[in-house]
């Protein structure tokens, strides 16, 4: 007795799908710890009042989560476009011409090897199947399902950014001084560890080399804005 192992087209693109926002869900979160710790341990290198952390970090949380929602909006709405402008440069190509279309598939195939009674054979059943999705899937690689929504992806880009950000901000505000800073560092990097490790792994890449990229450059990025701000809070009160 043998079992079929396939996996079908469908479920194939819906894993990829799925992947892809994990990644992108990732990244955001990844942004949100990065960006607003910095905020949060540049402020507190300049001063120990403790309201004006609050705001610097509160306006960073909100800045960055609307600017990352902003931008993906943006560059999903330019790529959604360009989808759509190309499904519909096939409908009216297949509801003008079908015959020559057939013929541009069956061309497609023999390109990849298969001789021409055999390309066309393949051109043919596919286009009775659905001919709208096998000339997107073999001169495009796309799928109209493949379309993602503008909404959709800034969204989640922004409850992404938020919850990565939730991290140094509550961190840097709750933990007092002097232990503020160093708690701050040791918890942001423990979180981009995590999402070192994450993403590595959604993507099949090397999860140590991952942890060890994203945390050494969180700590670059936490130092140099600690720095920066010690010395601007020395010039101002001093």
């Amino acid at each position: 007795m043998t079992t079929d192992t396939s996996v079908s087209p469908e479920l194939l693109t819906t894993t990829a799908h799925k992947l892809n926002w994990l990644r992108a869900g990732v990244l955001g979160a990844n942004d949100g710890i990065v960006s607003v710790a910095a905020v949060m341990v540049g402020v507190a290198g300049a001063t120990t009042n403790t309201g004006t952390l609050i705001l610097a970090g509160a306006a960073a949380v909100a800045g960055g989560a609307i600017s990352m929602a902003l931008g993906e909006y943006v560059s999903v709405s330019s790529s959604s476009d360009a989808q759509r402008a190309i499904i519909a440069k096939e409908h009216h190509e297949l509801r003008t011409d079908p015959s020559g279309e057939l013929e541009e598939l069956a061309g497609i195939y023999r390109a990849k090897g298969l001789s021409h009674a055999t390309a066309m054979a393949v051109a043919q059943e596919l286009t009775a199947i659905n001919a709208l999705d096998a000339h997107l899937d073999a001169e495009h690689h796309l799928s109209e399902d493949e379309v993602v929504s503008p909404w959709h992806a800034a969204l989640a880009s922004f409850f992404a950014f938020l919850l990565g950000a939730l991290l140094p901000f509550l961190v840097a505000v709750l933990v007092p001084y002097p232990a503020k800073v160093p708690v701050t560092f040791a918890a942001v990097s423990v979180a981009l560890a995590l999402t070192g490790f994450t993403g590595a792994k959604l993507g099949d890449a090397n999860p140590v080399r991952a942890m060890v990229r994203v945390v050494v450059g969180g700590a670059l990025a936490l130092g140099a804005t600690f720095l920066i701000g010690a010395l601007l809070g020395t010039q101002v009160t001093g």
